[in-house]
This record gives C-alpha cells, sequence and structure tokens, in this order.
C-alpha cells in the first residue's frame, strides 16, 4: 500500500528536496506552501516545476495559519512532516509577533489537523537555534535547560514542547527535528553561503559580522532529507505515545572564514570582505551530536563540506543563467 505524506514548506529549499526524494522512492506526497515573500517566489516555483507533473503529488497553496484550508487536505494521509516556517534570526527579532502566529500558532493548527484525522505520526522541523549559547559542547539532545537568545528559536522550542503535549496526551508518535545550518542546490538566498556566493559572483563585498571565528555545523541538504526520510519511518514504526528530538547535523564544525575560503575555491573569486560588528541574536557556534539519530534511524551524513560547496555552485551558475534570461 503507498504511503501518503502531507509536507508543509514543499515548495522550499529542504522541503523540495525531500519530496524529490519521497516521489522517487514511491510515497504520494501532498505539498502545502503559501509562497511567503521572505524571498522570491519564483525560486520556489522553480523548486517544485518536476513535482507538479508527476502523478502521485499533489499541491495545496495555503498557509497553515488558516485551519480551515487544511479541510483540502485528502483524507488518507498517514504521516506530517511539517517544514514551513517564517524563517531567519534576524528578522525575527523585527517581527516576534509573526513568527509567534505563523511558527507556534500554525504548528498548533496542524498537530490539531492531525490528532482530529488520527494520523499518528508526525516530523516537525526544529533549529540547532533552540540550544542558545549552550556551552556543553558538542550540543546534545540531552540537554534539558535550553535558553534560545531569539524569537525564532524561542518559537522552535514551543513547537517541540506542544509536539510533547499530543504525544504523551492523545498518543501521537512525534519527532522534533533539529537542523544544523543546511546548505546545498536551492538554498535559500539569505543564508551565508548563498548570499556570499552571489555577491562574490558580482564583484560585490560580502558583509563578514564578527571576527571570522564564529563557527558552524554546516549540513548537505540531500544528507538532512535522507535524515528526515528515516525519521518518518521511525516514526511511523514507534508505538503510539513517542515523543523523541534528534539533532541532524554533520559532527564537526567550519569557521565562518574558512568557509569563505572554500567558496572562494569552488566559485574561483577572490572574496571582498566588509567586516562588521556581531549581530544581536547571532549564536557564535553550532555544533551536534548525532548519535542518538544514528542509532534509532541509522542517520549518517556522507558529504564533505568541499564537495557540498561544488555542487551548491553548480546549481548556483544554472539559476543565474536562467535568471538572466
Amino acid at each position: 500500500m503507498t504511503k501518503h505524506a502531507l509536507v508543509t514548506g514543499s515548495a522550499g529549499f529542504i522541503g523540495s528536496h525531500l519530496v524529490d526524494r519521497l516521489l522517487a522512492e514511491g510515497w504520494a506526497v501532498t505539498g502545502l506552501d503559501n509562497f511567503d515573500p521572505y524571498y522570491d517566489e519564483a525560486q520556489k516555483r522553480r523548486n517544485m516545476t518536476a513535482h507538479l507533473e508527476h502523478p502521485s503529488f499533489d499541491f495545496i497553496e495555503s498557509d497553515i495559519r488558516d485551519a480551515a484550508q487544511l479541510d483540502k487536505v485528502s483524507q488518507d494521509v498517514d504521516t506530517v512532516v511539517h517544514l514551513a516556517a517564517k524563517a531567519g534570526v534576524r528578522n525575527s527579532l523585527l517581527d516576534p509577533l509573526g513568527y509567534q502566529m505563523t511558527n507556534v500558532v500554525g504548528t498548533q493548527n496542524l498537530l490539531t489537523f492531525a490528532h482530529e484525522r488520527g494520523i499518528k505520526s508526525f516530523v516537525c522541523a526544529s533549529s540547532s537555534s533552540v540550544y542558545g549559547n549552550c556551552p556543553r559542547l558538542p550540543w546534545s539532545e540531552d540537554d534539558l535547560d535550553l535558553l534560545p537568545i531569539n524569537p525564532y528559536a524561542s518559537t522552535k522550542l514551543a513547537c517541540e514542547h506542544l509536539g510533547y503535549v499530543y504525544a504523551k496526551t492523545f498518543g501521537m508518535s512525534f519527532v522534533g527535528l533539529r537542523f544544523f545550518t543546511v546548505y546545498g542546490p536551492r538554498q535559500r538566498p539569505d543564508l551565508a553561503i548563498h548570499k556570499f556566493a552571489r555577491k562574490m559572483l558580482a564583484g560585490e563585498p560580502i558583509p563578514v559580522y564578527g571576527d571570522g571565528t564564529s563557527e558552524r555545523d554546516y549540513t548537505y541538504c540531500d544528507d538532512i532529507v535522507s535524515g528526515v526520510v528515516g525519521s518518518m519511518n521511525y516514526a511511523i514504526e514507534s508505538p503510539a505515545g513517542t515523543y523523541d528530538v534528534f539533532n541532524l547535523g554533520h559532527n564537526r564544525t567550519v569557521t565562518l572564514i574558512d568557509m569563505i575560503k572554500q567558496l572562494e575555491g569552488v566559485l574561483d573569486r577572490e572574496a571582498i570582505i566588509d567586516w562588521q560588528d556581531w549581530q544581536l541574536g547571532d549564536m557564535r557556534r553550532t555544533y551536534a551530536t548525532i548519535d542518538r539519530a544514528n542509532r534509532a534511524f541509522g542517520y549518517q551524513p556522507e558529504t564533505e563540506f568541499v564537495d557540498g560547496l561544488g555542487k551548491f555552485s553548480a546549481w548556483l551558475n544554472e539559476t543565474l543563467a536562467l535568471e538572466a534570461r
């Protein structure tokens, strides 16, 4: 019997890659996206071009804040993969209420929908930002005294807490996935690798906040998708009332200045750096332990950073050629 997933945020960076994988593996997929204007709608529509031609894909253009629109979803959904959110740490400082409404109320709507439909497995995108500036490295899911330092992160932690309620009170199998700095083809243009690459290719300065020593646990999109699919099967196979949270990272860090140097290599361009002060709400370091995800569903990232940058560079060059037409 064909399994059927509802994927919110299906036209976005991670969502569109996940839909690619699920359709290739024989799933039926209902995608839901509202084409939030945070970045160019045209990129998101390009992301899903092939999906719209696939017989096992159905698409609903809707906003997760509008609970009534979820009635459009077909009755045979087996699992929800909730990736939709207002993204961006810095923007959340400017619009904290907007982030609360989309990320928390929207998630509440989806959990209510799943409960009322009798959907027992729910996978929800969280974020490494929930760790704040936790001093214990690498970050572990066993750290429970989490203190987020920006509104975006606080909404993601709230979503995890809502999932706990639905697992323990209503018997749902809920999995939260803490993504660590995902990069690769289709990456959002506001994220550092994409933003820097476009500016470097255009001969423009790149804004570097701090002194270049900040570190990120960069994780390639295909590795993240493998983790999401693994967690979906884990949630489906787990007993009612299961609640778990997993880090999906690479388990190694790259400094900001080293990222720039490696990006210079794959682009064959020298960066012009515009040094700026540290930004409010930014974390100095992200670093994941991934043992729990490995034990639960075999998660093991395979893509080396420079190889992932090369794949991103090839995609960006193709995209720039399309945009120039």
